[in-house]
């Protein structure tokens, strides 16, 4: 976004869309066929996956040299492989060639493999299906790098979390209607193979006409030059992806939810015929439970986001995976036997399964608040020239915290580890990845307390929130109000912000262990302490250089009365050191919470006046620094707040 006032036309249309549903997309031609050759491509993956994996743990005995004990792991392992060997070359391809051919060109492919698939099914023939498993994984390969990079180059910044919140809904719908297909197929004894067979081509069949409706995606980078050497090349992406911290932090977020994923999915077929004592049915009820569970999440990101990139959703979304995953361990370890194998209605009828089911349908809701900002983020954040190729690099590590997932799991189901202790393990380690991933980026963690403090004592009502830059350097104004005013905007901007605050602040445990983390600003008064205000205005200088945004209160210390104490000239000497675009913001209704320095702002004042009470941030047009003068802030602030304090 440029750092001049958006014309009153473009902000008009801005906020049009900003209140749009993220369903209007289904109806148009840049996102529809996408949307469905995925969730078809999505669906037959399934409908493959889960009747051989049912074949084989339910009738092992029509395939020789199969273990069923082990055997949905190493289906899982195989299809994972190409994404290991060939994820770097697709990532490159899909920069080079127009992503509507490469749509057309997997969707042919599919075709190919299904029939030999299909063959196999008909022939109950092992290595034929184990072949179809690997190709479908080179088709989900090639793919991959293709669908991520697509949706930045057809939906804009604010459509991109509710977009990929429709794609993360579609696929694991996709998924579960793949496995009540695959699952109904492998339950005909004498024919259910056929039934897989004719289901798997039929599906890529529609998949393939689908996709000749995708529009033109040119590709952003025609003249690159392919490195065929899957080896030089995958390390050449993962070193593309090192080159922002946060974008590979982020890809390693996103590979560890697909190991967690992996983990669980993979193990319900041993789970309800184990640990359940329950029919091939009942792990078509589980696997529903869990993808209505993702795509409820995900389309829940967008609300609860206000449509833009909200990454304080991704601590949120682990912690509830862990407390359902650990609470699954308990809701299943010590479950009775039934003495023979549930149908779906008595396994409904025993009030104990649905404290299971309850877990995994919430376990997998978090899972959507998990990894739909992730992927936004990784977006609008890549390079468009090798944004593709970042896919490509996710898709690499993903692949290989998938496969590390099924040998886990596969060793400690040999060392004796219950189906549900492999549950709790899995739950445990993502509390220690968490805490390492927020550790090494704060900015997580930050955006998480701040999301949390100011959606449980405020609902807030942004005016012309827009008219924050997006991206580049400018200063940010506002009046002080209370102690919370920096969090409340923390939480509503679009992009990190270096406050400047009183040197004061970070004397206390919490406070400055939130705002040292922030890369706030120390800044004390020239009689305080000289030397810390000509240091707070060099790194003021620096933050705007790197094109970070800088908010300052410029009165200096928090309202005792409601009303704005004059502006100090210290915004005046940051825009004379480095010239940047200023906006003043107002923030209205915090006067008199017990966050403030009203003389009635004390418990149990907040039980009224401060717990979900009504405040408003409203931003005003950026000024030229020219004409950013204390006093004309002052009065335009004054203006932006109104009467209401």
């Amino acid at each position: 976004m440029s750092d001049r006032p958006l014309p009153a036309a473009r902000q008009a249309a801005r906020q049009h869309e900003a209140h749009e549903s993220q369903f209007r997309l289904l109806g148009q031609r840049r996102f529809a066929p996408f949307f469905w050759t995925q969730f078809l491509g999505a669906m037959n993956d399934n409908v493959f996956k889960i009747g051989f994996t049912s074949l084989v743990t339910y009738q092992a005995a029509r395939f020789s040299g199969v273990d069923p004990k082990t055997a949905a792991f190493l289906i899982s392992a195989i299809f994972i492989l190409p994404f290991v060997l060939f994820s770097a070359t697709s990532g490159q391809i899909a920069d080079k060639y127009d992503k509507a051919m490469l749509t057309r060109f997997v969707k042919s492919f599919e075709i190919v493999v299904m029939l030999i698939g299909g063959t196999g099914f008909w022939l109950h023939s092992a290595p034929l299906l184990y072949l179809c498993t690997f190709l479908m994984g080179v088709h989900s390969t090639v793919f991959g790098p293709v669908k991520y990079s697509y949706l930045p180059q057809h939906l804009s910044k604010s459509e991109l979390v509710g977009g990929n919140g429709m794609v993360e809904m579609g696929t694991f719908v996709a998924i579960l209607i793949g496995t009540i297909v695959g699952g109904a197929g492998a339950g005909f004894v004498e024919h259910g193979a056929v039934v897989l067979a004719c289901a798997c081509v039929a599906i890529a069949l529609v998949g393939r006409v689908v996709s000749s409706f995708v529009p033109q995606t040119p590709a952003p980078q025609a003249d690159l030059r392919i490195n065929w050497n899957p080896v030089s090349e995958t390390w050449r992406n993962l070193k593309l992806a090192r080159e922002n911290r946060t974008v590979f932090l982020s890809l390693l977020g996103i590979s560890w939810l697909w190991f967690v994923g992996a983990t669980f999915l993979s193990s319900f077929f041993s789970f309800a015929k184990n640990v359940l004592s329950a029919d091939p049915d009942v792990v078509t009820v589980l696997l529903g439970t869990f993808s209505i569970g993702i795509g409820l999440g995900s389309l829940m990101c967008e609300k609860l986001s206000k449509r833009r990139i909200e990454i304080g959703l991704v601590p949120l979304g682990s912690i509830g995976m862990s407390v359902f995953g650990i609470d699954l361990f308990f809701a299943s370890h010590a479950l009775p036997p039934a003495g023979h194998l549930l149908s779906v209605g008595e396994f409904m009828m025993r009030p104990a399964h649905w404290r299971v089911l309850a877990d995994l349908f919430l376990l997998a809701m978090f899972g959507g608040f998990y990894s739909v900002p992730l992927y936004a983020l990784i977006q609008s954040r890549s390079q468009p020239s090798h944004r593709a190729r970042i896919i490509a690099a996710n898709n690499i590590l993903n692949s290989l915290f998938m496969i590390v997932s099924a040998v886990m799991a596969m060793a400690l189901t040999a060392a004796g580890f219950s189906i549900p202790a492999i549950f709790l393990v899995t739950a445990l380690l993502n509390i220690v990845v968490a805490a390492y991933i927020y550790s090494l980026v704060p900015e997580f963690l930050l955006r998480f307390i701040a999301w949390v403090l100011v959606h449980t004592f405020y609902r807030i009502r942004l005016v012309h929130a827009e008219r924050i830059p997006e991206e580049g350097a400018a200063v940010l104004v506002c009046n002080h109000v209370s102690f919370v005013d920096a969090i409340v905007i923390m939480a509503e901007s679009p992009r990190p912000i270096r406050f400047v605050m009183d040197h004061h602040i970070f004397k206390s445990p919490f406070a400055g262990w939130v705002f040292r983390h922030a890369k706030a600003i120390p800044i004390a008064p020239a009689h305080q302490d000289e030397q810390l205000l000509a240091q707070a205005y060099e790194k003021c200088a620096q933050a705007l250089a790197e094109g970070d945004l800088v908010c300052i209160f410029p009165e200096g210390k928090i309202t005792r009365t409601g009303e704005m104490n004059p502006f100090r000239h210290g915004v005046s000497e940051i825009i004379r050191r480095s010239p940047a675009p200023v906006i003043p913001m107002a923030l209205r209704g915090l006067w008199g919470s017990v966050f403030s320095r009203a003389d009635d702002a004390h418990w149990p004042r907040p039980i009224h006046k401060g717990i979900m009470s009504r405040l408003t941030l409203a931003v005003g047009e950026p000024l030229e620094p020219a004409a950013a003068t204390p006093e004309a802030l002052q009065q335009i602030v004054t203006e932006l707040r109104g009467a209401r304090k």
